[in-house]
């Protein structure tokens, strides 16, 4: 009787939050979709006045069509992708790198966790200044200068290499999040099976992809799923360090939805956007975690 009486009060404390969380979400959600179907275009010269009709034109599915006809769309799709898959490579390879180093006896070990870790609470925004004023730079980065003093040439990488300069920001950025994730897996390995392996004349090799690789799966799976469903997100980079350009070379299909809207104007075409944006994101997340589920049941 006590705990039902415990269980309800529990309920009732966090029915509010809930409820709160819940109209956060949905209203901004439900008026997304409204606009999705409508023809709203801010710069229509009779917006905002008693003849205006943009904000009540039933648009239909035609937001959709525009949107995913668009030849940027194709572009901005295959550059998420590109993106994502660069990040999620760098970030695994090198957080198993960076927690096996983390893991041994090291001097000064505490301060070098704490220095590797450290990016992951950085701002996107002061990240991507910091990468684009002060390493990509081609006049006065801490590239440019490496090149120089090899007899080299400097690039500029951000119009150069413009999405592999944004997947080496954002990969660092994400790298010190896998590397925690990855370095506690690792402490939780039993010493003896590798103390066992030893014995058996395995080397370093032979132990890291038959018993290191194996007890990091689950993981890994988990580093691949929350970054992949943030880095389907990705914006504030790209807004700092090239406004998805040259061209559309950085433009990924969140800076489409805002350039749709708040550039274009499209409030209309921005929504279809947004909604075709987080209906690939569910896709993608449900996808991830019906295998994360498998390798956690595993």
């Amino acid at each position: 009787m006590a705990t039902q009486n415990t269980r309800k009060l529990a309920r009732g404390m966090l029915a509010p939050s809930v409820v709160i969380l819940f109209i956060w979400m949905i209203v901004p959600l439900v008026l997304t979709l409204w606009y999705s179907f409508q023809n709203y275009v801010l710069t229509s010269p009779m917006h905002g006045t008693i003849l205006d009709n943009g904000f009540n034109d039933f648009a239909g599915w035609s937001n959709y069509f525009y949107f995913i006809t668009d030849p940027s769309f194709i572009q901005a799709f295959i550059n998420t992708i590109i993106l994502v898959v660069g990040v999620l490579v760098i970030t695994v390879v090198g957080g198993i790198l960076l927690g096996l180093m983390l893991d041994q006896p090291i001097f000064g070990q505490g301060i070098v966790r704490i220095l590797v870790i450290s990016p992951f609470f950085v701002m996107p925004t002061v990240a991507a200044l910091v990468w684009k004023n002060m390493m990509m730079d081609p006049n006065y980065g801490i590239f440019a200068w490496v090149l120089t003093r090899f007899g080299l040439p400097p690039i500029a990488w951000l119009e150069t290499y413009p999405l592999l300069s944004i997947v080496i920001i954002v990969s660092w950025e994400w790298i010190p999040f896998a590397t925690l994730i990855l370095l506690t897996a690792l402490q939780s390995l039993d010493e003896e099976q590798k103390e066992a392996a030893g014995m058996d004349g395995a080397n370093f090799i032979r132990m890291f992809f038959y018993i290191t690789l194996p007890h990091l799966a689950r993981a890994i799976t988990v580093v691949i799923l929350i970054e992949t469903i943030f880095l389907l997100g990705v914006f504030a980079e790209i807004l700092t360090t090239t406004n998805g350009g040259p061209g559309s070379a950085t433009t990924n299909i969140t800076y489409l939805v805002y350039h749709a809207a708040l550039l274009d104007f499209d409030v209309g075409g921005g929504s279809a956007g947004g909604i075709i944006a987080v209906i690939i994101a569910n896709i993608v997340a449900i996808f991830l975690v019906r295998i994360v589920g498998k390798n956690l049941d595993a």
